[in-house]
């Protein structure tokens, strides 16, 4: 089966340039520019005025996939994924049971594959004691270790000096950490119970989870990177001071190569600040906070300065039902995995990035950073995973959001951008 994609706009590698583009079974097998005489195809699909793109890697989604499949499920956030554009996600192990083991990992990863409309990956948990489990895993099979250094939800903290430093010097394959720093976040949760009651209001929720919480963390998971010379990929940045310290870390140790130490910016912490908190309230409570203007604005900045960054979402859906209360009741987390594409070039529109700066940032990266040799590039050869997008104002409505959860932080947004159609090895989905 072959198809031709006419006449779009290629979006790759630094470049926008008009031409069109053949799928045969899997695989990109030609791509033409400039009057070149066009490959025949069983489907020649028209393309003039959209986009044509790379499909996107989301490295940070949790698709809730066993054991709390009442708020999503493979089946369901895997759809919203492709309905974004997205043709990759690598999932993360605070399920139901948590993934720790790597018959359980074994067991995630078919799951994946039986219910995913998409390329399916999830990463081994760390845990206080499972350093032989991690020692075990096949790194062919597993983007990473995933590591919770700081207080979040799945009761997944690694919090024993001895047992973070054993983890950094043996893991086999990179660790991405979620940082912030345990104690302050208690010293402060205690504070503002005390200054506002058992449930603080939402908007204090950047003031408990606040910018030291996260520099200390992030900060202690590279030096201990930097001492073990572990390969470490810092999730979801939120801060400046974090942005500084990755400029300076964040470098390849040869010529063309992948840095030791790379950062990961999630999208609600590029569209979102605290003043959101009075109109969204508990929707963009998440972990780390959604936090001020001046670094939403750092993280902005940070996108063009940091060579190797990725942009990701860390898709965490759950009931709005579960969402009710402050900064202590309401659970951390919002599903953003449909949108994130779009909401990323319409920043581009807004001059914060370029387009092709996003492609670069959501699918050439990403491919970059986890190996994926055969995806995140339009090139011949590779798997034909494909996003087309038209620029076009739309208003998210409930009954666009295909999330199990029901419910997007983005509803009611006009956005700029529409995913028209997402080929997935392929496969139009």
């Amino acid at each position: 089966m072959t198809i031709l994609i006419h006449n779009a706009t290629l979006v790759n590698e630094g470049v926008s340039r008009k031409g069109s583009l053949l799928i045969q079974d899997d695989h990109i097998a030609a791509i033409v520019h400039d009057g070149t005489p066009l490959p025949e195809a069983d489907e020649v699909v028209e393309a003039e005025g959209l986009l044509l793109i790379p499909g996107v890697i989301d490295d940070h989604v949790h698709f809730r996939d066993p054991g709390l499949t009442h708020k999503a499920d493979i089946e369901s956030e895997s759809r919203a994924a492709a309905a974004g554009g997205v043709t990759t996600v690598m999932d993360m192990p605070n399920v139901v049971p948590q993934t720790t083991t790597n018959a359980l990992l074994k067991e995630r990863l078919e799951m994946g594959r039986q219910k995913s409309c998409i390329n399916y990956l999830c990463y081994l948990g760390a845990t206080n004691t499972n350093i032989d489990e991690i020692k075990a895993m096949d790194t062919h099979e597993v983007p990473g270790v995933k590591l919770f250094m700081g207080s979040s939800t799945g009761n997944m903290l690694v919090d024993k000096e001895e047992a973070l430093l054993k983890l950094f010097a043996e893991s086999p394959t990179l660790i991405m950490t979620h940082c912030e720093d345990t104690k302050r976040i208690v010293e402060r949760m205690n504070e503002a119970k005390e200054r506002w009651g058992e449930d603080p209001a939402v908007e204090h929720h950047p003031w408990i989870r606040d910018d030291e919480a996260c520099y200390q963390s992030t900060a202690l998971a590279v030096r201990m990177a930097q001492q073990t010379g572990a390969r470490l990929h810092v999730a979801h940045l939120t801060t400046a001071r974090e942005a500084e310290l990755m400029k300076e870390v964040s470098v390849p140790a040869t010529e063309g190569g992948v840095p030791q130490i790379t950062p990961e910016i999630c999208v609600a912490h590029l569209v979102f600040s605290d003043e959101d908190y009075k109109t969204l309230g508990t929707r963009i409570k998440c972990n780390p906070a959604v936090k001020g203007m001046a670094d939403r604005d750092a993280l902005r900045r940070a996108l063009s300065e940091l060579p190797f960054c990725v942009v990701a979402t860390d898709h965490a859906p759950h009931l709005l039902s579960e969402k009710q209360g402050g900064a202590v009741k309401a659970v951390s987390g919002m599903p953003m995995v449909q949108f994130s594409l779009i909401a990323m070039l319409g920043l581009a529109d807004e001059g914060v990035v370029s387009r092709e700066k996003v492609v670069e940032l959501m699918c050439h990266n990403p491919a970059r950073l986890f190996g994926l040799n055969d995806r995140g590039f339009l090139r011949e050869g590779m798997k034909a995973d494909l996003a087309l997008v038209k620029h076009e104002d739309w208003v998210i409505e409930q009954k666009d959001i295909l999330s199990k959860c029901g419910w997007s932080p983005l509803e009611g947004r006009t956005m700029h951008y529409k995913v028209v159609s997402t080929y997935c090895n392929g496969k139009k989905i």
